[in-house]
């Protein structure tokens, strides 16, 4: 447990996405560190595994510019150094490697639309992606949905191929101030102020996914009482800790990404 989050669950002080630290190149470092480990832990959940998804980290001196996975590498063997630095336009500015076109084109536009976010996460999986199809946003009929009780959103233009930035523009426009929002026929896209909260979320909103595929006539909680639980449930340090666990669980040695 990171000592913010345990500050934040102790209800002192002020909870903070990300670590305080001394200069742009430490932090740089963690957050490429983290999205490495976050490739490997979407991969140990065999997510990814068609070379399908995606997961940037904003670049804190370089701000229009994300940290990407170069196209080509399993989502399993992924290290700090396979990220390449995309810069507008999708030109690769650091680093060398292919990418996958439709990261650009979905995460840019939410990055620029977001200035706040430094992550963005996608990618297809066994629950979340079927769910989509039914272009209906979740109920709330388990506690890990109140994370997203009025924060998601839908896209439901029919461009499963997204092709080019004005899609994406369109994508994060749908989203506009939500955590999560759903690409009809296509999956799930989530986005938050650190790696770790970003992927949170999408574990969360995974899980969810699973509750509605598995019962699908389930009683939904009233509104007030989604409104309640999505005080805890729905506050970033949830979603830094459902990471924090997964990574203890499925990436049990965390140095691999170096």
């Amino acid at each position: 447990m990171s000592e913010n989050l345990a500050t934040w669950a102790g209800g002192s002080g002020d909870f903070s996405a990300e670590p305080p630290f001394d200069t742009v190149e430490e932090l740089r470092s963690h957050r490429k560190r983290h999205t490495a480990l976050s490739y490997r832990l979407f991969g140990a959940f065999g997510w990814g595994s068609l070379g399908d998804g995606h997961i940037t980290a904003r670049d804190p001196e370089r701000t229009d510019c994300f940290w990407l996975l170069k196209y080509g590498v399993s989502f399993r063997q992924a290290t700090t150094s396979d990220l390449v630095l995309v810069g507008p336009g999708g030109q690769v500015v650091e680093g060398t490697g292919p990418i996958n076109m439709t990261a650009y084109y979905i995460h840019a536009p939410i990055h620029d639309a977001r200035p706040e976010s430094v992550s963005v996460a996608h990618t297809h999986t066994p629950y979340a992606t079927p769910w989509v199809a039914n272009v209906r946003p979740f109920r709330m009929i388990c506690q890990e949905a109140t994370a997203f009780f009025r924060s998601q959103a839908i896209f439901e233009g029919e461009e499963v191929q997204v092709m080019d930035a004005d899609t994406g523009k369109h994508i994060a426009a749908a989203l506009d101030e939500a955590k999560l929002v759903f690409l009809r026929n296509h999956g799930p896209v989530t986005v938050g102020q650190s790696v770790e909260e970003t992927i949170g979320w999408f574990l969360l909103a995974e899980r969810v996914a699973e509750v509605h595929i598995k019962a699908p006539d389930a009683l939904p909680i009233t509104d007030q009482a989604a409104f309640i639980a999505s005080a805890e449930i729905g506050h970033p340090s949830n979603a830094v800790a459902a990471y924090e666990y997964a990574i203890m669980s499925h990436i049990p040695d965390p140095s691999v990404v170096d």
